[in-house]
């Protein structure tokens, strides 16, 4: 499930100059030159080259609370702060017992000022590593009750910790405390360790460190799971429903059957998160929905499933299938099945799919999966995120329509589209800043913003912001596309973001937005909108978007132009609301 440390050195041998580069500040205050080594190698394993600023031992304070220092002059991307529970509780022994009840205060308190410090000197995210318990048993189990034991100050200042997350959107916890409780105590600390090299953590457990961290890095990144595709038999119940018939397989609160319904409560809370979930089965259809449609033990329905796929084809074309509906990257999507077999064939097709390989005992297959932390995530939940399966469901229906159709107008025309387009609002600013921090293949300069971010720019009045609200017959895409323009002089605006959901492609949208801007900018005196494009892995759909659209090339292979005075709007089938 993880690399250990000699293969994550390997990998530091791989060419990575050809991938993206993500500027991390390390600072510990333990030896941090092997995690270096694991979040590098680590990183290259998921698509990465980390430039790692490696801060002397100890220096945090140093670092973090002084702006000339070297830390700044580096100017990450992320800071990651990896602290240690044997040196906290080195700083709780130091302080006299009369204050000992203000320590998790205190500590807080400290954190508060790195946080202040690090937002008014850098744009960056701040990765804070949280602490593992240990107990320095003076107490016994009364240390719940007193204030005066370190475990209670621990315990609070975790909790404070995540209230502090909460409050800032680019704080975010670095969970070791639940690392350590899921390996043990003497899995992650060695104390032979410790006493002769002043290293906190084993090199078994960096490698966990390093992969968590990373995790959160890709998530940042907007590099994240969002679809769940789900075998059937004998991965969401026991058995073979053609076979068994829906009275013989195993589900429920009895037996095994409580290991699949562990599985389904976990697939449908991540649903409601909003995680995408379909269903690929070799089987029968109508077999395969009498479950979801009939049986009382059933966690799931088929109100759950965004696309159902139940058929003898090919498990990887069915998938093929189920990512054109989507519309999503390969590398989006998580496939599970029993049947090892099946796995290996969707795994040799589809390389970018994640394939877990699921334990023989149904009984462990949700620790295990849990474990993997596959869906990571760095933004919060939105109303639309709730929304998402009903949307795909809708959209599965489009497919089907549209091969209906000979041509491609016709079938536009029969959509019956309309788009509400006006200034961002404060009720769409989560959603606005998740769109920019999720978008990957849509998304010309890939900018990322937080809520904070989105909040400011619209009170700039440098700043030209439009949202896009689309529906059609079927039903209502909610806000799928995003533009933001920067005007950097008196007559000409730049396209600082062009965000659009995949969902809705080649609906005639991105001909409706430029509409609308040519609209809006002219309103506003400008005389010409600058597009630029900044390529990345992911983006290269749209390295032909502005020539497409009209612009003319302003510069060679990165910028493009358009004179507002020649432009004519452009034919689309989408009425404005």
């Amino acid at each position: 499930m993880y690399l250990d440390l000699s293969a994550l050195k390997k990998n530091l041998k791989k060419d990575s100059s050809t991938l993206p580069v993500l500027k991390v500040a390390l600072l510990g205050d333990n030896p941090t030159q092997l995690l270096n080594v694991a979040l590098k190698g680590y990183a290259v394993n998921e698509g990465y080259n980390l430039d790692i600023y490696e801060a002397e031992y100890n220096q945090i304070d140093l670092e973090i609370l002084h702006q000339g220092s070297e830390l700044y002059e580096t100017n990450p991307r992320f800071v990651l702060i990896f602290q240690s529970t044997q040196k906290l509780l080195g700083k709780f022994y130091k302080t006299p017992k009369s204050e000992r009840h203000l320590f998790a205060q205190k500590q807080l308190d400290l954190v508060f000022n790195y946080i202040e410090n690090l937002n008014s000197g850098l744009k960056a995210n701040i990765l804070f590593c949280n602490f593992p318990e240990i107990d320095e048993n003076i107490f016994g189990n009364y240390a719940n009750k007193t204030d005066q034991s370190f475990i209670y100050q621990l315990r609070k200042l975790n909790y404070e910790l995540m209230n502090l997350a909460g409050r800032y959107k680019n704080f975010f916890i670095n969970d070791l405390a639940l690392l350590n409780n899921r390996f043990g105590l003497n899995t992650a600390h060695s104390p032979s360790m410790q006493a002769n090299s002043s290293m906190i953590y084993t090199l078994d457990f960096l490698p966990v460190v390093a992969k968590n961290t990373i995790d959160i890095l890709k998530a940042i990144n907007g590099k994240i799971k969002k679809c769940l595709i789900m075998d059937l038999d004998n991965t969401l119940w026991g058995g073979v429903i053609g076979d068994d018939g829906m009275e013989g397989i195993q589900i429920g609160h009895l037996g095994i059957g409580e290991a699949f319904t562990r599985l389904q409560k976990w697939a449908k809370e991540l649903k409601e998160r909003g995680i995408i979930l379909a269903v690929c089965s070799k089987n029968d259809e109508n077999n395969a929905k009498e479950p979801f449609e009939k049986h009382p033990e059933m966690v799931l329905r088929l109100e759950d499933i965004a696309v159902f796929v139940a058929n003898w084809n090919n498990k990887a074309d069915n998938i093929r299938y189920i990512q054109q509906v989507l519309n999503i990257g390969f590398d989006s999507l998580v496939f599970i099945d029993d049947n090892p077999a099946e796995r290996k064939i969707v795994r040799d097709n589809l390389p970018e799919v994640t394939v877990p390989e699921l334990p023989e005992d149904p009984a462990y297959y949700l620790d295990y999966l849990q474990q993997l932390n596959l869906f990571e995530t760095a933004s919060s939940v939105t109303d639309e995120d709730g929304d998402r399966t009903r949307q795909y469901q809708e959209e599965a229906k489009r497919v089907s329509i549209r091969q209906s159709f000979v041509n491609e107008n016709e079938f536009l025309q029969s959509l019956d589209m309309s788009c509400a387009a006006g200034p961002f609002e404060k009720m769409d600013i989560p959603r606005l800043a998740q769109l920019t921090q999720r978008s990957n293949q849509f998304n010309l300069r890939t900018v990322r913003y937080t809520d904070e971010d989105i909040t400011r720019i619209c009170k700039d009045g440098n700043f030209l912001t439009r949202s896009f609200k689309l529906s059609d017959t079927f039903g209502d895409y909610g806000l799928v596309s995003l533009i933001i323009l920067k005007k950097i002089n008196e007559t000409d605006l730049l396209v600082d973001t062009w965000i659009m959901s995949c969902r809705v492609l080649k609906r005639g949208l991105e001909q409706f937005v430029l509409n609308e801007i040519a609209n809006a900018a002219k309103e506003k005196g400008c005389e010409r909108i600058i597009g630029e494009y900044i390529p990345t892995a992911k983006n290269g759909m749209v390295k032909e978007h502005y020539p497409k659209l009209g612009f003319s090339v302003f510069e060679e292979g990165k910028t493009w132009l358009l004179e507002l005075k020649d432009f004519k709007p452009l034919n689309n089938f989408i009425k404005r609301t």
